[in-house]
C-alpha cells in the first residue's frame, strides 16, 4: 500500500503538493487527483499546473513548458527522495524587490525602519496536521514535531490549542496586503499587523498563529483565555516564544496568538 506523501516541496514559483491534500475543482480534477501522487501548483494564484500520474506527468494548463519555474519544479520532483528528508535548505529570496515595489516599499528602508530580518522559504516542509479551517498546516520538521508535542501536552492539562495558520509563501503574504488594500485599509495600518512580504516569520515554517475553540482568531482577547495562560507558562519548554509582545520594537501590534519555534529548553 502506497503511503501518502506528507511533505510540501517548494520552489520560487511553484509548490509540489501531495495530491491527496488538494480539493478537486471539477469532476475531471477529481479523477486526476485520485490517481496522482503530486500536483504542481502555481504559488501566486493556486492554479493547478500538472499532475504526477503513474504513467507520467499530465499537464493541466496549456503550454506547461512556458510556465515560469516549471523546469526548477521538475528538477526538484526528480530529486524528491532527498528533499523528503526535509534538510534541503532554503530558497533564494526571489522577486523580493518586485513584491515590495507593488506595495510602494523599498527593502532596505523598510528593514531599517522595522528591524525585521529577511526570511527565506524552505525547500521542503512537513504536514503538521490541519488548522482550524481544515487546511493543511505546513511547518518545518522541527517546528511540526514541537507543535504536535506541545498541543498534546496542553490537551493532557485540559487546554485545547488550535493552529490558525502556519507557513506562508512570499506570494501569499503579498496577497494578504492586496486583499486588505482592496477593502480600503492603508499600507501603514496593514503593516501594524502583517510584516511585508519577505519579512514575515511565517515564511520560515517555524511560526504559527495559535487559537483555542470558541475564541475568534488573531484577536487580542486571546490573552484572557486559559490557552494563552498555559502558553505563557509552558510554551518555552517546547521551544516556542511569543514574537510580538506589547511594546515590541518592530511597530507590530501586540499579538498574543503569534508564536515561533526557536529550540527546546535544555
Amino acid at each position: 500500500m502506497r503511503i501518502p506523501a506528507r511533505t510540501l516541496l517548494n520552489t520560487a514559483e511553484i509548490e509540489l503538493w501531495p495530491a491527496w491534500l488538494l480539493r478537486a475543482r471539477a469532476n475531471g480534477d477529481a479523477r486526476i487527483l485520485s490517481r496522482a501522487s503530486r500536483v504542481l501548483r502555481r504559488k501566486c494564484d493556486g492554479r493547478y499546473l500538472a499532475a504526477v500520474l503513474p504513467e507520467g506527468l499530465m499537464p493541466l494548463v496549456p503550454r506547461l513548458a512556458r510556465e515560469a519555474g516549471v523546469d526548477e519544479a521538475l528538477d526538484l520532483l526528480d530529486g524528491a527522495p532527498a528533499a523528503n528528508a526535509l534538510d534541503a535548505g532554503t530558497l533564494p529570496l526571489h522577486r523580493l524587490a518586485e513584491r515590495l515595489d507593488a506595495l510602494g516599499l523599498e527593502a532596505e528602508a523598510y528593514a531599517n525602519d522595522c528591524g525585521l530580518e529577511l526570511v527565506a522559504e524552505p525547500v521542503a516542509l512537513t504536514l503538521a496536521g490541519f488548522d482550524r479551517y481544515r487546511r493543511p498546516l505546513w511547518l518545518s520538521a522541527d517546528a511540526a514535531r514541537a507543535w504536535q508535542r506541545m498541543r498534546e501536552t496542553a490537551g493532557r492539562d485540559g487546554v485545547a490549542l488550535e493552529a490558525i495558520s502556519g507557513y506562508r509563501s512570499h506570494d501569499y503574504q503579498l496577497g494578504i496586503f492586496e486583499r486588505k488594500r482592496a477593502r480600503g485599509l492603508g499600507l501603514a495600518q496593514i503593516l501594524e499587523v502583517n510584516a511585508a512580504p519577505g519579512f514575515s516569520e511565517h515564511h520560515s515554517g517555524d511560526a504559527l498563529d495559535i487559537g483555542t475553540p470558541g475564541e475568534p482568531p488573531a484577536e487580542e482577547s486571546f490573552e484572557a483565555t486559559p490557552a494563552f495562560d498555559w502558553l505563557q507558562r509552558h510554551a518555552g519548554a517546547s521551544g516556542f516564544a511569543m514574537s510580538y509582545p506589547r511594546g515590541n520594537p518592530h511597530g507590530i501590534v501586540y499579538e498574543p496568538w503569534h508564536w515561533r519555534y526557536l529550540r527546546a529548553d535544555g
